[in-house]
């Protein structure tokens, strides 16, 4: 049986986009930076996103509801190490870096990310380590931004694009 150090090993191999995910409302605000984030249909639209289940953010998510997905571009990797800190950090610090505005209902957004998805969480899946968010999208805030960060072999990396 394949062990979970083998396991990640292999993951690291496969290139993710980097998102920080972000939610507000009565429980407060919250982000985390996730990797394990992408569409399930398009009718309606949906995404999922991976949230440990052990995160102290995990409350925060569950209660409020929300979420927006900030894809980040290629020059953010501060933002998605700040939103992968522990949880000594306190999540108003998490804030402090990058630039942020509202969306639908006071969703934090990220400014300058490739696009920004508002969504609402419709179910949730308990798998593993893991919780499963499937948040149907309410809001798309793109960008005219072109380069992504991506998450490859433990390491942040800038895709040119082809073409």
């Amino acid at each position: 049986m394949l062990n979970a150090r083998e396991f990640r090993a292999a993951m690291a191999k496969l290139p993710s986009g980097v998102c920080v995910i972000t939610t507000n409302g009565p429980a407060g605000r919250g982000g985390f930076t996730a990797s394990a984030v992408c569409s399930v249909t398009d009718s309606p639209p949906t995404v999922l996103v991976c949230m440990n289940r052990l995160s102290v953010q995990r409350e925060t998510f569950a209660n409020n509801g929300v979420l927006c997905v900030n894809v980040l571009a290629g020059d953010q990797g501060d933002v998605s190490l700040a939103f992968s800190q522990s949880a000594r950090e306190g999540t108003a610090k998490r804030f402090e870096t990058g630039l942020w505005t509202e969306v639908n209902h006071g969703l934090p957004a990220l400014r300058g990310a490739l696009v920004s998805l508002a969504c609402r969480v419709t179910n949730t899946v308990e798998v593993g380590s893991h919780n499963v968010l499937f948040s149907e999208v309410d809001a798309v805030i793109d960008s005219p931004v072109e380069s992504g960060l991506v998450y490859f072999k433990r390491a942040y990396c800038h895709p040119a694009p082809i073409g």
